[in-house]
């Protein structure tokens, strides 16, 4: 991935990750299909505890399904802790799962792998905080 003028690796990787949480985070299908489409490669990969969702179509459905487990739900809001770095082509930052009152109840470790267009060929979530038992 080359960078564009004027554009440093911490803005590059800043713009990837406000639309990586934005797409988590939409209500709309469509718009959300088409974020997918926009971030991912179209043979790009999510790889998340021990389980790969490949391609536009698994992408979409991972992301409505956690949108609406957690999103949908009023719960959370997925965030991001500020902490986007960028080295070449990877992109790594802290995802998190925050409620209303700012408590922070999921937290991974995010590793995004670009392909030369920019978009995401791997994606790895690497849990760091899990959920709180229900």
């Amino acid at each position: 991935m080359t960078e564009t003028a004027g554009q440093t690796a911490s803005a590059i990787a800043s713009g990837i990750v406000d639309r990586y949480v934005a797409v988590w985070n939409e209500p709309d299908p469509a718009t959300r299909r088409g974020a997918v489409a926009s971030l991912w490669a179209p043979d790009g990969v999510e790889f998340l505890d021990g389980t790969q969702f490949r391609g536009h179509e698994e992408l979409t459905a991972r992301v409505a399904r956690a949108y609406e487990a957690f999103v949908a739900t009023g719960k959370y809001d997925v965030t991001m802790a500020g902490d986007a770095t960028r080295h070449d082509d990877i992109v790594t930052f802290t995802a998190q799962l925050t409620t209303s009152r700012g408590e922070i109840d999921w937290e991974a470790r995010v590793f995004l792998l670009l392909d030369p267009d920019g978009r995401i060929q791997e994606d790895y979530h690497l849990t760091v905080k899990p959920l709180p038992p229900a």
